[in-house]
Formats: C-alpha cells, sequence, structure tokens
C-alpha cells in the first residue's frame, strides 16, 4: 500500500529512550511526493466506491448493500490512515495549496473510522445497512388502517403486504390531500419506518466519534464544522447571525400560513400562537411548504407560475425536462452534457426494483462521468430540481481538471448554493421563453403570488437547514444522550421551525432518522447557507449579465457575461479558501441575507400587512 513507507519512515515513528534524536521534518519535496500519492491512490478507491454507492443506490439488495459496505470500507481504512500521516507535514514550509491539500485531507470524511479493523468494518457496514433502510422503507398499514391517533403498528392488526406504501406514495398523500385524518397516517406511517434506525445510529454515532478523535477533533461534530475556513465556534457565531436576518421574515411567513391552515382545519387543531401541526404543510418534514402553494397563495384565481398542467398537457417526458435543463447551460456559454450523461442517468423510478428516488447529482469516476439519479415526474417541483442537479454536474466538470482533493465546493454550501442560484432564474418569464407559460404575471398581485411560491419553497426552508445539524452536532457531543434523541429533535423544531408533530412521540420513535441526510449520514448546514447564498450569487449573476430590474424577476438565461463569471468560480473547485470564491462572483467575502431579502421585498411589505392584529409566533 503506498502509506506503508511513509507511515514507517524515521519521521513518524516514536523515539524510544535510548533513540538518537528525532530526524528533522520532512521537506517540501517529500510533502509533495506524499500528495502526489495520496491523490492518486484516493482517486482509485474513490471511482470504485462510487461506482459501488451508485449501484447500490439504483439496486437496492443485500449484495449491493454488502459490496457498497466493502469498497466504503477500504476508502475509510485509507482516508484514516492518510488523514494521520498528513499530520506530520503539516510544518513543512509547503506552498499554499500544499497546506491546503493537507488540510482538505484531514476535513475531506464525513464518517472517519476508526483504526481497528473490526471497528472499522463496522462502522461501513452500518452505514450501508441505515441508507439501505431507508431507500427500502414502507408503511404497511393494517386492514382496517391504523387509527388516526395512533401510530401505525400500534393497532393490534396484522399487516396488509398489500397495502404497503414507499415513501414516494405516502409524500403524494401529503402533496395532494387535505384531510386531516389521511394526512397524520401518512406522516406517521412514514416516521414509523425509521425506529428500526435507531439503534444502528447510536452505534454508528460512537464510532463516528471515535474516528474523529483519531483526527484530532473532540467528536463528529466539530470535524464537520471545521471545514469552512473558519474556527467551528466561528461558524456557529456565523449561521446565528444569518439566522437573526431572516427569522422576521420566516415568522411573517408561518403566521400567515397558519392563519390560512386554521380556516381548513379550524383553531382547535391549528391554534394561535402555537406550532403548525407537522403533516398539514405538504412535505414529510415541513422543511419547504410549495405543496400548498394554491392553498396560501394570496389572490387565489389571478395569474401566477404553476406549470404543471403545461407539463402534462404537452407530454413532456423526464428526457425533454432534462433537455430543457442542459439548453439553459449552452445558453450561458456551457458545453453539452456528455453522451455518457442520457446511457447511464437514472430518470425514471425503476419497476423492478428497489431505488432511492432522493433526487442527486454524480461524477462516478471522478472525471466528468456525468449522472443524475433521480425520479422524475413532469411537474414545477421536478423541473426546478432538474435545473438544481446539473448545477452540480456542471461545478463537477468545472473542477474535474483539478487534483481530487480539490474536486468540490469551496465549502460544502456552494454546490448547493450553485444549483439553487441557477433555479432563481426559472422566472415566469423564462418559463414563457420555453413554452410553459402563457404569460408572465406583470400587475403587483400576480407577482406577490409567484413570490408566495418561490418563500414557500426558500424561506419555509431556513429553519429546517438549520436544526437538522444543530441536533446532530448535540447528539455528536454527547449533550443529547440516545435517551433524548426524539425530545431534542422535537425541541429544536418548536424552537426553531415553529412545527410540531401530529402525534404523541416517545423514544422508540427515530423521527430524525425519517430524513434521509440523517439516515445516510450527510451533513445539513451546506443547505442552509446555500440558501443564503444563492440570492447574493443569483444578484452578482445578474448584475454581470446588464439587468436592471427588480430581483426577482432577472433570469441570466442567454448571458454569455454572466456564464463566463460562473465558469471561472466552478473552475476555482476547494482549491482556493470559500471568501476568494465568493468575492470572485460577489465581490464580497462575507455573505449575508440582504440579497434574499431585497429579492422578496414585495412579499415581505404585504405579508407586514396581511398579518397585522394577527398573535404570530408560537
Amino acid at each position: 500500500m503506498l502509506l506503508a513507507p511513509l507511515l514507517a519512515a524515521a519521521w513518524l515513528a516514536a523515539p524510544q529512550a535510548s533513540a538518537p534524536p528525532a530526524p528533522p521534518p520532512p521537506t517540501a519535496t517529500q510533502a509533495a511526493a506524499f500528495l502526489d500519492g495520496v491523490d492518486a491512490e484516493l482517486r482509485r478507491l474513490l471511482v470504485r466506491q462510487s461506482r459501488a454507492a451508485w449501484i447500490q443506490a439504483t439496486d437496492i439488495t443485500d449484495d449491493t448493500e454488502a459490496n457498497a459496505a466493502a469498497l466504503n470500507e477500504d476508502l475509510l481504512a485509507y482516508r484514516s490512515a492518510a488523514s494521520k500521516a498528513a499530520v506530520a507535514f503539516e510544518a513543512t514550509a509547503t506552498d499554499p495549496a500544499a497546506r491546503r491539500k493537507l488540510r482538505l485531507l484531514r476535513l475531506a470524511q464525513t464518517l472517519p473510522a476508526p483504526s481497528d479493523p473490526a471497528r472499522r468494518a463496522e462502522l461501513a457496514s452500518l452505514a450501508a445497512r441505515l441508507e439501505g433502510l431507508y431507500g427500502k422503507g414502507k408503511w404497511c398499514p393494517a386492514a382496517a388502517g391504523p387509527a388516526p391517533s395512533r401510530a401505525p403498528g400500534d393497532t393490534g392488526q396484522a399487516a396488509d403486504p398489500a397495502r404497503c406504501r414507499d415513501l414516494g406514495d405516502l409524500e403524494e398523500v401529503l402533496r395532494k390531500s387535505r384531510d386531516w385524518d389521511e394526512l397524520t397516517a401518512a406522516w406517521a406511517g412514514w416516521h414509523a419506518t425509521a425506529r428500526e434506525m435507531r439503534p444502528l445510529y447510536s452505534r454508528l454515532v460512537e464510532l463516528g466519534n471515535e474516528g474523529s478523535r483519531e483526527l484530532g477533533f473532540a467528536d463528529l461534530g466539530e470535524l464537520w464544522r471545521s471545514g469552512y475556513d473558519m474556527t467551528p465556534a466561528e461558524l456557529r457565531a456565523e449561521t446565528d447571525r444569518l439566522w437573526a436576518e431572516v427569522q422576521p421574515f420566516y415568522r411573517q411567513l408561518h403566521c400567515y400560513a397558519r392563519a390560512r391552515l386554521q380556516a381548513r382545519h379550524g383553531r382547535e387543531r391549528v391554534p394561535d400562537g402555537a406550532p403548525i401541526p407537522a403533516q398539514l404543510l405538504g412535505n414529510m418534514w415541513a422543511q419547504e411548504w410549495g405543496n400548498l402553494e394554491q392553498e396560501l397563495t394570496p389572490f387565489p384565481g389571478r395569474s401566477g407560475a404553476q406549470v404543471d398542467g403545461a407539463l402534462a398537457a404537452q407530454g413532456w417526458d423526464p428526457v425533454r425536462m432534462v433537455r430543457l435543463g442542459e439548453a439553459f447551460f449552452s445558453s450561458l456559454g456551457f458545453a453539452p452534457l456528455p453522451e455518457t450523461f442520457w446511457t447511464r442517468s437514472m430518470l425514471v423510478k425503476p419497476r423492478d426494483r428497489e431505488v432511492v428516488c432522493h433526487a442527486s447529482a454524480w461524477d462516478v469516476t471522478w472525471s466528468s462521468d456525468l449522472r443524475i439519479k433521480m425520479c422524475i415526474k413532469p411537474t414545477g417541483e421536478d423541473l426546478t430540481t432538474i435545473h438544481h442537479e446539473l448545477g452540480h454536474n456542471y461545478y463537477q466538470r468545472a473542477y474535474a481538471h483539478l487534483p481530487v482533493l480539490f474536486q468540490d465546493g469551496a465549502n460544502d454550501g456552494f454546490h448547493e448554493a450553485i444549483g439553487d442560484a441557477i433555479a432563481l432564474s426559472i422566472t415566469p418569464a423564462y418559463l414563457k421563453r420555453v413554452g410553459l407559460l402563457a404569460e408572465v404575471p406583470r400587475d403587483a398581485e400576480g407577482t406577490l403570488n409567484v413570490q408566495m411560491a418561490m418563500a414557500l419553497e426558500k424561506v419555509a426552508f431556513l429553519p429546517f437547514g438549520l436544526l437538522v445539524d444543530r441536533w446532530r452536532w448535540d447528539v455528536f457531543s454527547g449533550k443529547t444522550p440516545p435517551a433524548r434523541y426524539g425530545e431534542a429533535w422535537w425541541a429544536l423544531r418548536r424552537e426553531l421551525q415553529g412545527v410540531a408533530p401530529p402525534l404523541p412521540r416517545g423514544e422508540a420513535d427515530f423521527d430524525p432518522g425519517a430524513k434521509y441526510h440523517v439516515a445516510a449520514g450527510v451533513p445539513y448546514t451546506r443547505y442552509f447557507l446555500a440558501r443564503i447564498y444563492q440570492f447574493q450569487l443569483h444578484q452578482a449573476l445578474c448584475q454581470a449579465a446588464g439587468w436592471q430590474g427588480p430581483l426577482h424577476e432577472c433570469s441570466i438565461h442567454g448571458s454569455l457575461a454572466a456564464g463566463q463569471k460562473l465558469q471561472a468560480m466552478l473552475a476555482m473547485g476547494a482549491s482556493r479558501p470559500w471568501p476568494e470564491a465568493y468575492e470572485a462572483i460577489t465581490g464580497s467575502r462575507r455573505a449575508d441575507a440582504s440579497a434574499l431579502l431585497a429579492y422578496f421585498a414585495p412579499l415581505r411589505a404585504w405579508l407586514e400587512q396581511e398579518n397585522a392584529g394577527r398573535r404570530c409566533g408560537w
């Protein structure tokens, strides 16, 4: 193995009592050779693991899980050894690029493995098992169905396999139904599938913390917070500052949504000054409320930007929808997607096997083998998601020429921010241009309808984007022990999001595991940061495109100048600290919410008037 001679080198050996003086630290040349070797071996292992992960995600079986776990174990073992070996070179007077590589090598693992081979294998198996449980999760209600006031499985009746429903089926219920009992049953059914994960997750935390401590971090949460070119404490303060800037807007949106939901379900079920029951917000995790657009639109019957009907009426299929996304990037001057993208991507849900439908973008071979994995439906939501996922793909291709340690976003929020910034250009004017909207709303009422639809996705998400990792940081540190997983989860959801569970929850439940990113061990602060970054990026790209009007009306579609500015930043990958990459587009090294607030200025003013006299907050 590549590391064997390095690990055995004199500068890494522990001196004995009778040993001669320690040798001098390694030279810059030796550090460069070490990093070159790491790049080659890490790339080889990443490609093997990525191929196995793709196969597992698109065909979930015991065998694909086992294969993915085995190859992930190899990757974990190598990364762990390489990260520890890198410490010997940190004091070496190397160039800035080499110092950054050494730092990123220590931070590259979101789930570092312990050195002990048995524990390392256990961690890889747990990670694969948890993701597999999520992907295969189904709620199988009893023949008579669960009583709405009780969790599924507590009815005393045998489950009926013929009535089993997966996440996609249950999400459809939350998206379309407005019946309290039906919504409650679907919500409780999916969350019940996570109960089996609870002991597995607790053990995964133990092993992940052990691996993190071996790398010099207090716990896994400290490792995650160290990847932002600032200290862990500074990151927490940064997210607190950004949340404080947007919280008043969120509370106005929450107040308005609660009032509208009261009109349907009554004040007894949706009281003033209380959190909103989670099953009512149109999304399994109440993280985005866009599925309630028709109910929450300020002016029903007036013009908006609904395209679901046009997509269905015009017979848009998944390939055509993705082709439209590709054409958007082509209009900015980006090269077309490789032909292999079309033959290797998963665009529809297969009928013959279990898959993870959660949308994701891949460069499977770390060399522009671009793909997306998604179960596309002809909806405006999925059309926006396609543009977002392709943003990841074009980012991946832009930095594919870099060493593998630099093949990532400037920080982990950048990847999401780029995809979301592109999606902000899916304006009514753009949709009209591509034939999916008959007319662009020009009046104030139509503008407010469009802004509300955007806010239900972008602004409603902000506290959820913050709380998922706030919960995990406390779990990793031990502040929240396994016996309080559920209590702490719902305390945060009430405090930050103003959302409550529809049924009593106990510690036998594991509601955090009903969210993919918890089951799959994906850090989540990136999504919160991306919702802030994207508006600043959008504003700067609109300025490059020469846009003069309101920010919410700008689409950079067709602007080669905006495309050149975007491409220049994307090509930097993770090679420079994120403030430098941020400055390359925005002209500023500091994130703030001013562009987000400017984007939604019409809606913010309207909500303040609409909520006058209401009892807001919870």
